[in-house]
Order: structure tokens, then C-alpha cells, then sequence
């Protein structure tokens, strides 16, 4: 079984302001662990359920967070950004079984986490075909786009409940929840647990029966925070400006949604 798992912070217990998750703040070393200690609670999750070959994309800011050593043997880890439309799912493809998600969090606009957003703090909402769109419903669509289902997700109460309406039955451990600028927040180790256990029992499941079918058109919509920026956006081939601060971008073909995100955003 080859598994793909794909890593942020901003979803991992403990995390509550931005300042823990910026690699140059004294703040970060601590979140940086607790995530990697997440992602190999989900790589060894995945071997007990029997996989053998393990990819895991780090997809925070730089890219460069999880300490690969404390990975076990079977991971191989994605560092850096190579400008891939498929984004915090590069390298995935059709050969992969299942995909997983790690530390993910809540979309734009959101109040289940004080650290919710979508893409990047430049925007203030985004939507897919009128539902709100989060990083999870992003890259579940991409994979899926490729055959591959979203089965197991990690993060605060608010994407896991999204997820859950974005692809049935997919496992999911909610290790905090936002309330304001706070958040309340599992104890490290049994989000550890939780996770490796719910990876395992994610996959054990079975695959197929989790695919997402995806609609044959997609409308993309977003808010910036600033008109300049949505003015800028506007000018990507197809996207048209709705109004001052909203682009609106069509296509049959979800690859080409994301390479508008990814030159634009």
C-alpha cells in the first residue's frame, strides 16, 4: 500500500498564534516538533495498517518543518516548493491508495480557529462552487482529480467537521478547537495517540469506497483583503473581477483551478 500524507501547523494541538508557526520566532521550535511528532504518529499508523512505501509532503510556509529523522525508515518527505500546481499534494499521483491529511485547519473567514485561513492571509474568503473552501477541500479535489481518496484528517473541530460533509465517512481526530483568539487543545502525546490509532483504523477501512466524485465544472471565487491584489488576480486568462475585492475563475478541468490559485494567490 503507498500512502501520501501531506503536513501542516497551523492544525496541530497547541498552536494558537502566528507567531508559533514563523520558523524566525523563538516560539516556533515547540510546534515545530509537535508537528513532526504528528506526521510520524501518521506514517507509523499507516505501516501497522500495512503500508510499505510512504510519501509526506511538508506543506507549511517554507516547506521545510518536519525533522525527517524522526520519520520512520518507509517516509520519504517532499521539501521546498517547486511551483507544482497540485501544491501541498505535489508528487501525488494515481498510484498512490489513499491520501491523509496532517495538522490542517479551518478555511478563511472562519471562527473555529484563531489561525483559520485559506492559501494565505491575503484572503478573506474563498469558494468552490459556492461552499467555502478550505487547504483540506483544495487538495482533497486535487487528489481526487487523480483517483486518489481522502481518508483520514487531523486538525481543529472546525475542518474536521467540513471534511466530514466534503467526503464522507473520512476518519478524522480533531485535536483543538478555537474559541476567539484561543484555543483548547489536547495534550501532545494523546493527540500522538489518536492520530496513529485513527491513520491505522483509516486505512484498514479499505479505499474505494471513499473516492470523491467530483462535479463536472467548478466556479472559484475569491475575496482578497485588498483591491490591488484582486485587481492583479483579475488578469489571469478567464478569471473576471466581480467586484472590487472578488475574482470569479470557471473551468471543466480541476488541475486548471489550481494553477489559477497557484499564479495568482
Amino acid at each position: 500500500m503507498k500512502v501520501y500524507i501531506s503536513a501542516d501547523i497551523e492544525g496541530v494541538t497547541g498552536t494558537t498564534a502566528w507567531d508559533e508557526t514563523y520558523p524566525s520566532k523563538p516560539e516556533y521550535a515547540e510546534f515545530r516538533d509537535q508537528m513532526t511528532a504528528e506526521v510520524a504518529a501518521a506514517c507509523k499508523g499507516a505501516i501497522a495498517a500495512g503500508a510499505t512505501e510512504i510519501w509526506v509532503q511538508d506543506a507549511h510556509d517554507g516547506g521545510r518543518n518536519v525533522t525527517a529523522r524522526k520519520l520512520p525508515e518507509e517516509a520519504k518527505l517532499v521539501r521546498g516548493w517547486s511551483g507544482n500546481p497540485l501544491s501541498m499534494v505535489q508528487e501525488i499521483d494515481a498510484s498512490f491508495n489513499a491520501v491523509l491529511f496532517v495538522g490542517y485547519h479551518s478555511c478563511a473567514g472562519s471562527g473555529e480557529n484563531p489561525l483559520s485561513h485559506t492559501w494565505n492571509t491575503d484572503i478573506a474568503r474563498m469558494t468552490v462552487n459556492g461552499l467555502a473552501a478550505s487547504e483540506f477541500m483544495l487538495h482533497a479535489y486535487a487528489a481526487a482529480s487523480l483517483g486518489v481518496p481522502p481518508v483520514f484528517i487531523s486538525g481543529d473541530e472546525g475542518i474536521c467537521r467540513d471534511a466530514s460533509r466534503i467526503a464522507p465517512g473520512i476518519e478524522v481526530v480533531a485535536v483543538k478547537r478555537g474559541a476567539g483568539a484561543s484555543t483548547v487543545n489536547l495534550h501532545p502525546e494523546v493527540a500522538v495517540r489518536k492520530i496513529r490509532d485513527g491513520v491505522e483504523k483509516a486505512l484498514r477501512a479499505g479505499h474505494a469506497s471513499r473516492r470523491l466524485k467530483l462535479p463536472p465544472n467548478f466556479v472559484l471565487e475569491a475575496s482578497f483583503k485588498t483591491q490591488a491584489k484582486a485587481k492583479r488576480a483579475s488578469y489571469y486568462p478567464g478569471a473576471v473581477l466581480v467586484d472590487e475585492s472578488t475574482v470569479r475563475f470557471e473551468a471543466g478541468d480541476y488541475i486548471d483551478v489550481m494553477k489559477m490559485i497557484v499564479f495568482t494567490m
